[in-house]
């Protein structure tokens, strides 16, 4: 019987940084649209209900966008790579095909791109896993 042995891909971006996307995103992910834009009262009466609202210069999505955009071609071409296979558009086995994907797509709006995804952290959790990863370590305070 034969055995094959799939190598796992070598990332261009560390894991500890999709982690810190990963803390990030599900930061923004818990905010809700903005239900009173004309509020006058003080956040503290509202029971700070604002805080979790998400407004356009919400400092956690501008955090996101201004370290995905800071990140090199190739860390952000395989975070797409990453989310692609977290969100089941391939397999492990496939890595190199999506990964070849992500490149000829990749342009300058790749932070918008995944600011977008409803699910980005659960997506890049995923797909890390799927590569033998886990953000457990970084999560408990390593970050």
């Amino acid at each position: 019987m034969t055995t094959i042995t799939m190598t796992m891909p070598t990332l261009s971006i560390s894991p500890e940084k999709v982690c810190f996307i990963i803390v990030k995103a599900r930061e923004f992910d818990v905010k809700d649209v903005v239900t009173d834009p004309d509020s006058g009262s003080n956040a503290i009466d509202d029971g700070m209900l604002s805080v979790l609202e998400d407004h356009g210069d919400d400092p956690v999505f501008q955090e996101l966008r201004s370290f995905i955009g800071a990140l090199s071609e190739d860390e952000q071409i395989d975070l797409v790579t990453l989310v692609w296979l977290g969100r089941g558009d391939g397999t492990i086995e496939e890595w190199n095909n999506l990964r070849e994907e992500a490149a000829r797509l990749h342009n300058k709006r790749t932070a918008a791109y995944l600011l977008a995804k409803p699910m980005l952290a659960d997506h890049l959790e995923e797909g890390l896993i799927q590569i033998g990863c886990s953000c457990a370590e970084y999560e408990m305070g390593r970050l």
